[in-house]
């Protein structure tokens, strides 16, 4: 097998815009790396090429592989298309957090989903009761191999070798970058990078509000996608020179800001991290220039973040205002 040509070779490359309607009364700086300008949609299909393109070079995967992998859903999209691309199978193991368009385009794709319907008992998480369930399919079916995305160090690469290489060459160093997390494969791999060439950028992590990667405190969650009930095998103490945690409700405001600014329909883990920029945007000094990976599309979340009804009913928020609801009004 040989994961190159056709779709795999236009993974990465997304632009990187001046976010300059969003930010425009700021005295600095703040670009949107719009991930989801992927062909899957995600951040995720870049870790997806690595992992499965470094599993084939080792001679860990053949035609006769079986592909699984725990996600909350844009991973599993991006292995979807990729082992169909392969002509290998993919099975996907999620939990009810995963939205009903994600599941619809992770089957479209030839993906096959397998659902967690209850959380683990002792920690009352799903993802744990995932991972228990991907070890279940491994010693069931021959020739299973799992991606592993948590502890996988080729999904943190990705990243070191594209996406932060990609805002390199696009504006040079960068003061600030923020990035939301999950795996901590983005966080991980931009990390290194940064440090590597000995720039000066505030890595700014941004965490849910409930999840444990940096110590906070365990609590329910809405959004799948940021962060976690586990702390995964990628996380280091010092990948994040800071940690900004945003509720399920900064995740909407962004969005709508987002959409109803600069037009861009994006993810709710987008929406957390412009609400991240916002928190600290007393301390950013005059001058500087902000990064925000943008992770995915906003058309996956159109029955929660995008959906008014659900907002007032499950986050308890009102309907968008005027001027989150007419792009216009930046004008």
């Amino acid at each position: 097998m040989k994961l190159s040509g056709g779709i795999a070779d236009i993974i990465g490359g997304t632009p990187l815009i001046h976010l300059n309607r969003l930010f425009n009364t700021k005295p600095y700086k703040v670009y949107g790396k719009l991930e989801w300008m992927n062909p899957g949609g995600s951040a995720k299909d870049r870790p997806a090429l690595f992992m499965l393109r470094e599993a084939i070079l080792r001679g860990d995967l053949t035609g006769q592989s079986v592909i699984i992998e725990s996600s909350s859903g844009n991973l599993a999209i991006s292995l979807a298309q990729l082992c169909g691309y392969l002509g290998i199978r993919f099975i996907c193991v999620v939990d009810p957090r995963t939205t009903e368009q994600h599941k619809k385009i992770i089957r479209a794709l030839g993906g096959e989903i397998d659902l967690v319907t209850r959380p683990d008992p002792v920690t009352g998480e799903y993802l744990p009761a995932r991972l228990n369930r991907v070890q279940e399919l491994l010693a069931q079916i021959p020739h299973a191999y799992w991606t592993n995305q948590y502890a996988n160090p080729d999904n943190a690469l990705a990243h070191f070798q594209t996406t932060m290489k990609e805002i390199a060459d696009q504006i040079g160093p960068v003061d600030y970058l923020f990035c939301g997390v999950s795996s901590c494969g983005t966080l991980h791999g931009c990390a290194d990078y940064i440090r590597e060439q000995g720039w000066s950028t505030r890595i700014i992590g941004v965490d849910a509000r409930g999840s444990v990667i940096f110590g906070g405190d365990k609590a329910p969650r809405k959004f799948p996608g940021l962060g976690s009930g586990i702390v995964p095998g990628l996380y280091r103490s010092d990948l994040a020179d800071e940690v900004v945690y945003v509720s399920d409700q900064d995740c909407v405001r962004g969005c709508r800001e987002l959409v109803s600014q600069e037009a861009i329909l994006a993810g709710a883990s987008s929406g957390g991290v412009i609400s991240a920029v916002r928190k600290l945007s007393a301390g950013i000094p005059d001058g500087a220039s902000c990064v925000c990976i943008l992770p995915d599309r906003g058309e996956r979340y159109l029955d929660t973040v995008f959906n008014e009804e659900w907002v007032q009913k499950e986050l308890g928020m009102p309907p968008a205002g005027p001027e989150e609801a007419c792009g216009s009004c930046a004008i």
